[in-house]
């Protein structure tokens, strides 16, 4: 995979390293800078709380986190490409000594687009791929925890065909009938369990495993992607992006959701703040609930996952 975005972001350099004619060599450079537009985003937020002999009481605390944001997009005449990757990573450390997980992402998307119709509609392609980086655990206690996910478990692989609606360089509206999603759980104790949808290991009556669970699902669906960006106000910009897929083959009707808001705050040239919420429903992903918060679990099936997370830090911008 690291192979495979570093040959993808070295694109633009050989564009610019074919040869061309004498005559027209300089002109090709020229139009092919001109089509690119690429940047990032990187920012680290960081908080520590400390209490010695305070009266109302406190857990001393140190949490850090870091977002990389990158893209280059291409637009010339009838064709647009536009490529983006999104990483975050987050910990905290309390005072009992536990560290714990607070954000944990990579997001990968790729689409190209050919001109079809009246000016702002496209013909496209979307490849799209989404997993994390570290093992993600349900705490009992401060002690006690239990392993719920990991890097490619799960991981999403998406590719879309269908037509782009791009009315400006704000707004797009992806609608493809022909959509695959492919689910990977490699870590072999989550996929015996079912995670995330896969087939289950298959146990004899005295509780012998005889067949593993599957490590790779596979859904044929629609798909639906809606993304804005804009200055909503100077030094504050607004970043959403809203998906949805119907698997054709199990459930249609059972639409999975996942939307994700980004309210970026510039201070001054290094400083800035960022409200990042999120929001998924996948009804293949059972969610196991202690009501109670007695240790016990009563309750599992899909439920609605929610993130939220405010920070203020160090940013920079190329």
């Amino acid at each position: 995979m690291k192979k495979i975005l570093f040959l993808f972001f070295l694109f633009p350099v050989f564009l610019h390293s074919q040869p061309a004619s004498r005559t027209g060599r300089d002109s090709l450079v020229h139009d092919t800078a001109k089509a690119w537009k690429h940047g990032g985003l990187f920012a680290l937020n960081f908080t520590q709380s400390s209490f010695t002999n305070w009266a109302s009481g406190g857990s001393n605390s140190v949490s850090g986190q870091t977002t990389l944001t990158v893209f280059a997009n291409y637009k010339k005449k009838v064709t647009t490409w536009d490529n983006g990757l999104d990483l975050a990573y987050g910990l905290l450390y309390q005072g009992t000594g536990l560290m714990r997980k607070t954000d944990d992402k990579i997001d990968f998307t790729s689409k190209y687009g050919r001109y079809a119709f009246k000016k702002v509609w496209y013909y496209s392609a979307l490849a799209g791929f989404k997993t994390q980086f570290q093992p993600g655990y349900n705490y009992k206690d401060d002690i006690s925890k239990t392993l719920i996910s990991g890097f490619m478990s799960p991981a999403y692989l998406i590719t879309a065909i269908g037509l782009d609606y791009k009315p400006s360089e704000k707004i797009s509206l992806l609608v493809s009938p022909l959509t695959g999603r492919t689910t990977f759980v490699l870590d072999q104790a989550l996929a015996d369990s079912g995670a995330f949808g896969v087939k289950k290991a298959q146990y004899d009556l005295n509780g012998n495993k005889i067949a593993n669970g599957a490590n790779i699902r596979y859904e044929f669906g629609s798909y639906v992607r809606v993304q804005y960006k804009a200055e909503i106000m100077k030094n504050v910009t607004l970043t959403y992006r809203l998906e949805l897929f119907s698997n054709y083959l199990k459930k249609p009707q059972n639409v999975d959701v996942n939307t994700e808001l980004l309210l970026s705050m510039k201070i001054n040239k290094h400083i800035s703040a960022g409200l990042n919420m999120q929001a998924i429903y996948d009804d293949d992903v059972i969610i196991a609930v202690d009501s109670n918060h007695d240790g016990v679990i009563d309750a599992h099936g899909p439920r609605l996952q929610f993130r939220q997370v405010l920070g203020v830090g160090f940013s920079a911008k190329f």
